[in-house]
């Protein structure tokens, strides 16, 4: 049974790496799309993209793992179905139970992998990102700017480009800016040769002061443009924000959400202890969901598997909103979804053989 017991392992986890890594590529694709248009417009340093990224990973797997774990047994011992392979070891002595056993093994493993993302990894990685997004958020749009590239900064009002930047970023060169003024109708547009930050002791603004340059204003169509040449012109740029709030329950600890009162930081205590609980659920579920018969196809069981996934995430969302909003008692929480849902999978399994007992002892009777 050791042997048996490696070689469906083997073929589980296969699958399941499988299937997470194409999940996660489409989740963090969509996820670095964001981010990456964040930065494009001047609202986030590309620097920090990928170490964002990789923080935001845990948070991501924490849901992909059950699902790919799901799909992994389905793809698995659906292959083994139609190679007969199954039939081999039910043959040689192998009952419903010892490959319930079997699939657990692993289960476990993908278990405890899933309740230290969600209980710990999950929210310390969410709130290195909000640390992160606080400190972006005190950065003037001078400290965002990147050389050789034209960037729109403040809603896209003003555009500016430098050729280089000095490494501390506080000296421009060759510095272009193009400023709207919607209020007015009109725009500017400035040319220097060089630029640097100022900093008001008393007011604490932030001023790009340029020197020698021109400054061009006026209406776009019309011939009223006046040509300024300077010396010294004083820009204002963005002051410092006080940086985002922090506190979402997302980057609370879970020993925080544990002492919390709020009802939304219980419902997210429930949560994080529900997704651990979906991998053998889900794992118990997919084992009955896998059987096909050779003739018709690996994957005719497959979308009728995915919609009763689809329905049990959802029971597990639409139950912690209603736990958000006190609708639920929190005695209750989430459990009793998963026992529904186990008892289901048992169903699933076992219910062909109650029915036969059934009516055998109705024929006997």
């Amino acid at each position: 049974m050791s042997v048996v017991l490696r070689y469906l392992s083997r073929q589980l986890l296969v699958s399941m790496i499988a299937v997470a890594g194409v999940l996660m590529l489409i989740f963090m694709s969509g996820r670095f799309i964001k981010y990456l248009a964040e930065a494009a417009a001047g609202n986030l340093s590309a620097n920090v993209l990928f170490e964002i990224m990789a923080l935001r990973m845990p948070e991501f797997l924490q849901l992909i793992l059950p699902l790919g774990l799901f799909i992994g047994i389905l793809l698995a011992y659906g292959r083994m179905y139609m190679e007969s392979e199954m039939t081999v070891l039910h043959a040689c002595g192998m009952s419903k139970g010892d490959l319930v056993r079997m699939t657990m093994v692993p289960a476990v493993i993908v278990t405890i992998i899933v309740a230290y993302m969600s209980l710990y990894l999950a929210s310390w990685g969410y709130k290195k990102v909000e640390d992160i997004l606080e400190e972006q958020s005190k950065m003037t749009e001078f400290e965002m700017l990147a050389p050789g590239r034209f960037q729109a900064l403040r809603n896209g009002l003003r555009v500016t480009y430098t050729e280089s930047l000095s490494d501390d970023k506080r000296e421009l060169h060759n510095v272009f800016i193009s400023e709207q003024h919607p209020e007015k109708d009109s725009m500017a547009v400035l040319l220097a040769k060089r630029g640097t930050q100022v900093v008001d002791p008393n007011t604490g603004s932030r001023f790009i002061v340029l020197h020698d340059g021109r400054r061009y204003e006026g209406t776009p169509g019309q011939p009223d443009y006046r040509v300024i040449e300077f010396e010294s012109y004083g820009l204002k740029i963005s002051e410092l924000s006080e940086g985002a709030r922090r506190g979402k329950p997302d980057a609370l600890t879970t020993m925080e959400l544990y002492e919390s009162r709020d009802p939304v930081h219980r419902a997210m205590l429930h949560w994080r202890f529900a997704l651990p609980m979906l991998v053998p659920v889900v794992a118990l579920l997919a084992v009955p969901l896998s059987r096909v018969n050779p003739r018709q196809g690996r994957f005719l069981k497959l979308l009728p598997a995915m919609l009763i996934y689809i329905v049990y995430l959802g029971c597990l969302i639409a139950v912690r909103k209603s736990l958000e909003k006190q609708q639920i008692p929190e005695w209750l929480g989430m459990w009793w979804v998963h026992l529904m849902f186990a008892g289901i999978a048992i169903f699933l399994l076992y219910g062909d053989e109650w029915a036969l007992k059934r009516r055998a002892a109705r024929a006997t009777a």
